[in-house]
């Protein structure tokens, strides 16, 4: 499924594709991060000749806390970390428990010319880092994708 865009001008419209916009492109995705989370990671996405970076900005979180899938050409990354936190003083009798639970979704349509079955990440500093080799050939996978 090819995305273009018509450009209008002196010559007429034209169209010409656009990868940057596929990956934006969420038709009916949309909703299905906004019913989980508040708040939304930063997320930067570039590419080279060889692939496409996505680096997402989530301090705070280990590797173990996130999911990555990739199914019928989106890329979904998420990730859930829940906390307990108890503190007894010795002057006082009493317990205090705080919960801390923060969860979010975000999910990517990818370009055609991604190959959806080499995605590899790798989480450091806080930002998870993926990179999406481009090919010349279309590839559809559905896979979970592991963190190194």
């Amino acid at each position: 499924m090819k995305r273009d865009i018509e450009k209008s001008g002196n010559w007429g419209t034209r169209r010409f594709s656009d990868p940057f916009r596929d990956f934006f492109d969420m038709g009916n995705l949309w909703p299905a991060w906004s019913e989980r989370s508040s708040s939304l990671p930063a997320v930067n996405v570039s590419e080279d000749e060889k692939c496409y970076c996505v680096d997402v900005a989530a301090p705070g979180f280990k590797k173990e806390d996130f999911k990555i899938n990739v199914d019928n050409d989106v890329l979904s990354i998420s990730a859930e970390k829940k906390t307990e936190s108890t503190e007894n003083d010795k002057n006082r009798q009493y317990s205090r428990r705080e919960y801390s639970y923060s969860s979010f979704t975000r999910s990517f349509r990818l370009p055609e010319n991604a190959k959806d079955d080499s995605i590899e990440a790798r989480y450091e500093d806080g930002v998870l880092k993926l990179e999406i080799p481009k090919t010349q050939e279309e590839v559809k996978a559905s896979k979970e994708i592991k963190i190194s």
